[in-house]
């Protein structure tokens, strides 16, 4: 038993040391996204909000949580998509955002949750430079799982409003 606890360990050192983070993932115009799931507080099924007059298009307004006023970010229409209605699948996934001088909990609408995935930071490769587009300014890194392709978020570019 004290060379399985021992063996565990190690793993989870070696796993460390290695960099491997968990991202939650999620699904928008038929495309996977993820976020470190260390920065996720919650997730939320979408609800009323409240609308603020003048904000950007993507930011669909603030919800109240438990005293903390939140913003809810539209995720597709940051990032360019095409909107669409929102229905029994879509969430709202809070956050909590480290900037330079602060953090912001923000809630960020998708189309749905997809799952958890185990990711070494190695594995991530960059995003090729396409154009002057800044559209990429958004994603991280990019990450092979399975047969499927993840785009990884860059929270702090993404929120920064």
């Amino acid at each position: 038993m004290i060379s399985e606890q021992s063996e565990l360990n190690n793993k989870i050192h070696l796993g460390q040391q290695q960099g491997v983070k968990q991202f939650l993932t999620f699904i928008m115009a038929s495309e996977e996204y993820g976020v470190d799931i260390l920065t996720v507080q919650e997730i939320r099924s979408w609800e009323k909000i409240t609308v603020l007059p003048n904000a950007p298009d993507f930011v669909k307004g603030v919800i109240n949580l438990r005293g903390t006023i939140v913003p809810i970010i539209d995720l597709r229409l940051r990032f360019g998509l095409p909107s669409t209605e929102y229905g029994p699948l879509t969430v709202v996934i809070v956050v909590k955002v480290i900037f330079e001088n602060d953090s912001k909990i923000m809630g960020i609408a998708v189309d749905a949750v997809s799952d958890v995935y185990s990711i070494a930071e190695q594995d991530a490769k960059p995003v090729p430079s396409l154009s002057d587009s800044s559209n990429c300014e958004y994603v991280a890194g990019l990450v092979n799982v399975g047969e499927k392709m993840v785009s990884l978020i860059d929270l702090q570019r993404t929120m920064d409003i």
